[in-house]
């Protein structure tokens, strides 16, 4: 099939790989502008440098919907399909229109759950069973297209950088299993029950301060699904405090919340939410991540201390 690719982060990568080794004619890839990052550096995308090593064009339009160059060479080019891995922005109906068979976004949920920019994080947040991906016929609004088809997996207490890896090479296993369905027109459309639709907006650095007033459970969440960002964090007297790794104990506790009641190799033990949590690893500033007992071979940490 003749294909337009568009994707920005490492998320849509195995896809844009799994459609270039099935053979198909990738006409253009369109991915975000380079941004200057760390110290001033200029940055590719990670999708920017798959394309690069597969020797296809690259389209980088600041605005997609203001961009008529983007738009005549995607129209000249008469692709069959648009695919749409996280690209980062909104398709108008003029761009949904120019494929044969439409566009189709790779999303990171099960839809209509989880629509939105951080679908595999606020599954972790939420304590869902099961997260998985949705391709989907894409329509004017935010992930609101008519399902093709998913697949599913359990969250069981993976953090975010392994949902999104699997999630990642689900999605390009699904993708190239779906679209000869789409070429021949037996892809069943679906349409997605917005009553039961729910969102996952953009993350901040800010989401990942901890409340030990929730419970065990909920920081426990908190933990896995900003690892490896931003990141969960708290204080203790001046340091500024990650949280990587805690587990949830099931043990009533009276202690004002963020209180330290117990430390041993086997890790810290915290007030929250009327129970315990027990923090196996953590990170002070301009340290590396630690386990608890190694943390405790260069550090004295005293019961009644308090996390906040």
């Amino acid at each position: 099939m003749k294909i337009v690719f568009m994707g920005t982060p490492e998320f849509s990568v195995p896809v844009l790989e799994a459609i270039i080794r099935a053979g198909h004619d990738v006409g253009y890839v369109v991915t975000q502008p380079d941004r200057a990052r760390n110290r001033g550096k200029v940055t590719f995308s990670p999708v920017k440098e798959c394309a690069i090593a597969a020797g296809i064009d690259v389209l980088q339009p600041e605005k997609l919907s203001q961009s008529g160059e983007t738009f005549e060479k995607i129209n000249t080019f008469a692709p069959d399909v648009i695919v749409v891995v996280a690209y980062g922005q909104l398709l108008k109906k003029d761009m949904l229109d120019i494929p044969k068979y439409g566009c189709f976004n790779v999303h990171g949920s099960l839809l209509p759950k989880l629509r939105g920019a951080s679908p595999m994080q606020r599954a972790i947040l939420d304590g869902e069973e099961k997260t998985g991906v949705t391709i989907m016929k894409m329509a004017e609004g935010l992930d609101s297209g008519d399902m093709v088809s998913r697949a599913e997996t359990f969250v069981d207490h993976k953090n975010f950088e392994e949902i999104h890896d699997e999630l990642a090479a689900m999605g390009a296993e699904l993708l190239i299993k779906t679209l000869p369905e789409i070429e021949s027109g037996k892809a069943s459309l679906v349409p997605q029950d917005g009553a039961e639709a729910t969102y996952a907006g953009l993350i901040s650095k800010a989401d990942g301060k901890v409340d030990f007033n929730k419970s065990p459970d909920q920081i426990e969440q908190q933990i896995r699904a900003f690892d490896p960002w931003p990141g969960a964090f708290c204080d203790m007297d001046d340091k500024h405090i990650k949280l990587w790794c805690a587990q949830s104990i099931d043990k009533a506790c009276n202690d004002a919340a963020g209180t330290v009641v117990a430390v041993s190799n086997e890790g810290i033990d915290v007030s929250c939410g009327g129970k315990l949590l027990r923090i196996t690893e953590l990170q002070l500033p301009g340290k590396k991540r630690v386990k608890v007992r190694d943390y405790l071979l260069g550090h004295r940490l005293e019961t009644g201390s308090r996390f906040f």
